[in-house]
C-alpha cells in the first residue's frame, strides 16, 4: 500500500530524472564543426573520458536524430580513444557493481559460499 509520502515523491524523482537525462544530453557529442582544426583543438583525453561516460544517455539520443553522435570525429587518436574506453567502463561497470554487492549482502550466512 502507497503511503502518501510516497506516492508524492514519485513525480519529484521522475522529474529528477528526466532533467538529468536532458542534462545529460546537452552535453553529447556531435559533429565537429571544423574540419581542418590544429591538432591542439582536437577532442583529447577528457573529451574523451566524458563522451564514454554519457554513452548511455547519447546512444538513446542519437538513434532518434543525426545530429548527435556518441564519438566524437575527428579527434586527436589513441588519448580520445582512451578517454572513452575508460569512460564507457565506468559508465557501464557502476550499476553492475552495484547490483552484484547488493546481491551478496542480501543473501544470508547459509546461502553464501564457503571458504575453502
Amino acid at each position: 500500500m502507497k503511503t502518501p509520502r510516497t506516492s508524492r515523491r514519485l513525480p519529484v524523482l521522475v522529474a529528477l530524472g528526466i532533467a538529468a537525462a536532458l542534462s545529460l544530453a546537452a552535453c553529447a557529442a556531435g559533429p565537429y564543426p571544423a574540419a581542418a582544426v590544429p591538432t591542439a583543438e582536437l577532442p583529447g583525453f577528457w573529451l574523451g573520458l566524458w563522451h564514454g561516460l554519457i554513452t548511455p544517455v547519447t546512444f538513446v539520443v542519437s538513434l532518434f536524430t543525426d545530429e548527435v553522435n556518441i564519438y566524437a570525429v575527428p579527434n586527436n587518436g589513441n588519448w580520445y580513444d582512451f578517454g572513452y574506453v575508460v569512460g564507457v567502463m565506468v559508465a557501464f561497470s557502476g550499476p553492475a557493481n552495484q547490483v552484484s554487492a547488493a546481491g551478496r549482502r542480501g543473501r544470508s550466512s547459509a546461502e553464501r559460499p564457503m571458504d575453502g
